[in-house]
């Protein structure tokens, strides 16, 4: 029988601590059912989203003058790097080459919580284990190319990090499988840009162009069993994850959960196909919310966010039955006793939601 992720609580990956050992604790005290794989960008600038899975990519290269990483067509090696790429990408995903996929390893300068995390999961086997990476069309508008232009307006540029991002999270998967064998992936794709989608930042983007790339990924993982989601922190166009092919919505419903009631039929559609919603319930963004924020209001809260889905007609069952709880967004800007407080919140939402509407599976 296929496992519940109903009113199962998560979060998005980025906490403020630099003792991998302690974030980690502090995720699987509070998180049991889908532990969440810490990032820790404040012990290692590396561990930043937009620089932690850059290893291994063709023309990816850290400019020392700028302090950044850019993407150059033009080294001497870049087309032998792509071929081999290439050649890699279709063994691994067409003929399930385990053996080359370690190539595209995450390194433990790029996520020092990795090794300890697997300890965990080994050892506490949860019927999920969420990691994350993040979002190609992020990844792409925030790599540039020797002239500046972002990669994502360059086919093959653009291809290049789809395909790397998909190896990464397989990578990922494999690592999870082998620490618990029953638990289930989750991987997340973390798009705070999508919000920026429509806007006179990108109005040559066309939504297919995101959505495309979104369905790739997920379309791979899906092969492997994995649940996949988007994450966005911000307001968005929603009908954007409806054509995605992803499974899970996860989205900041302290700031935005009204916008989502202006897609009832896209959403409808994504719920009616066994799509997830997971709400971001407690706030992270904003530290003086979070400070008052109790256990009683982050009930209220959820109940205001999913009527806005009720009230345009969409089944409230329906909704109950897709639910899974995070904070809003990522913790790493929190103090360590405010992410703490966080996380805490988050597991215990969750548990009052479920033992409330007798969500029992």
């Amino acid at each position: 029988m296929e496992k519940s992720t109903s009113f199962t609580a998560t979060a998005i990956g980025s906490l403020p601590h630099k003792n991998p050992a302690e974030a980690v604790e502090l995720v699987f005290n509070t998180l049991p059912g889908m532990p969440a794989l810490p990032q820790l960008a404040g012990a290692n600038q590396n561990e930043d989203m937009s620089s932690q899975l850059n290893e291994k990519i063709p023309g990816v290269i850290f400019d020392e003058g700028e302090k950044r990483w850019y993407i150059d067509q033009e080294t001497e090696t870049f087309f032998e790097e792509l071929e081999e790429f290439m050649l890699d990408y279709e063994s691994i995903t067409g003929e399930g080459d385990m053996e080359t996929l370690e190539k595209y390893a995450i390194s433990e300068e790029r996520c020092s919580a990795l090794p300890l995390f697997l300890e965990k999961i080994s050892q506490n086997k949860p019927a999920f284990v969420k990691g994350q990476v993040i979002g190609p069309f992020t990844f792409g508008t925030t790599l540039v190319d020797r002239d500046k232009k972002c990669a994502f307006y360059d086919e093959t540029l653009k291809e290049i990090l789809v395909k790397a991002l998909t190896l990464k999270a397989l990578w990922l998967v494999k690592k999870f499988r082998e620490a618990s064998p029953g638990s289930r992936p989750v991987i997340f794709m973390d798009e705070p840009t999508i919000s920026q989608y429509g806007t006179s930042a990108f109005i040559t983007v066309k939504k297919e162009d995101i959505t495309g790339c979104f369905s790739e990924i997920a379309d791979i993982l899906r092969q492997q069993g994995v649940l996949t989601g988007i994450h966005c922190c911000g307001k968005s166009d929603w009908s954007i994850i409806e054509r995605s092919g992803v499974d899970i919505l996860n989205f900041d419903a302290c700031c935005f959960a009204e916008s989502l009631g202006l897609y009832p039929a896209e959403l409808g559609k994504f719920l009616n196909r066994g799509g997830k919603i997971a709400w971001g319930i407690i706030p992270t963004m904003d530290t003086d919310a979070l400070d008052v924020t109790t256990l009683e209001s982050s009930v209220n809260k959820y109940e205001e966010a999913i009527s806005f889905l009720v009230n345009k007609g969409i089944d409230k069952n329906l909704i109950l039955d897709s639910t899974l709880i995070t904070p809003a967004c990522g913790a790493g800007i929190l103090s360590i006793e405010q992410a703490q407080k966080a996380m805490q919140l988050t597991g215990e939402l969750a548990n009052v939601l479920k033992d409330k509407y007798c969500v029992h599976k």
